[in-house]
């Protein structure tokens, strides 16, 4: 699979690593779906990216509106060649506080809701469209790329509902790429550490500098930048299937 000519879904693509992704395909000459909610800046990156991207709000929560959603991008553009799920919510609570409050239920509940089911209903419908496509030479019809975390295999104090959803996602590939593999379509998983998104908003330079100092090398943040060139790795790299792939300079949390 080429960027040049793809189109691509992406979700949580109006900002951070899926916007970084959605400029990317753009600029390698793809197309690009941008599925985020609608009080985002979709509207605003489709400005920027022209005919080649169109924005569809929706929440990947709400399983009627992922539907239509899906469907919209398919209809729109013709076709869906690659999923990169990046939607998502990162809350933290411990488990029982120091005053000795319980981690609100609902709070682990939504987490789970968004980031682990709402991948999973995302990509259901996206591989739906992708085995409508005409395959390649190898048999390919389709990639999906899901957004996991670093907190997946090292989550940090107060991060239980945030790895346990993104563990989720990791123990989600291997399977996903076997049951897709008679559609010819490859799954692959990111681990993403600290990369420079909205999740940092409001951090100041002091603490910015501790986080930079965890990677081994190089010393910086991870930019959207890092993690588009990554996708777009995985696509024209057809061997790449089932695997987790770590995006984090060497980082152990």
């Amino acid at each position: 699979m080429r960027v040049r000519g793809s189109v691509g879904l992406v979700t949580g693509g109006a900002s951070g690593l899926g916007a970084g992704t959605a400029r990317r395909l753009v600029a390698g000459g793809g197309r690009v779906g941008i599925l985020d909610l609608p009080t985002g800046d979709g509207e605003a990156l489709v400005g920027e990216l022209g005919d080649a991207a169109t924005f569809v709000p929706a929440d990947v929560a709400d399983e009627e509106q992922v539907e239509k959603a899906v469907a919209r991008v398919a209809d729109h553009f013709g076709r869906i060649d690659v999923c990169v799920n990046a939607a998502g919510v990162s809350p933290a609570a411990r488990v029982l506080s120091r005053k000795g409050d319980l981690h609100p239920l609902d709070v682990f509940r939504r987490t789970v809701e968004i980031n682990l089911v709402g991948t999973f209903d995302v990509l259901r419908h996206a591989v739906a469209a992708m085995s409508r496509n005409e395959p390649g030479p190898d048999g390919e019809r389709g990639l999906v790329v899901n957004v996991s975390s670093a907190a997946a295999l090292e989550g940090q104090a107060g991060q239980a509902a945030y790895s346990a959803s993104k563990g989720g996602i990791v123990a989600l590939t291997l399977p996903l790429a076997r049951d897709l593999a008679i559609w010819g379509i490859r799954v692959m998983t990111v681990c993403p550490g600290i990369m420079d998104t909205g999740m940092l908003a409001g951090a100041d330079e002091k603490r910015r500098a501790a986080l930079m100092d965890l990677h081994v090398f190089p010393k910086r943040l991870g930019r959207p930048a890092d993690f588009a060139d990554l996708v777009a790795t995985f696509m024209e790299n057809e061997l790449l299937n089932g695997e987790v792939v770590r995006l984090d300079a060497a980082t152990r949390l």
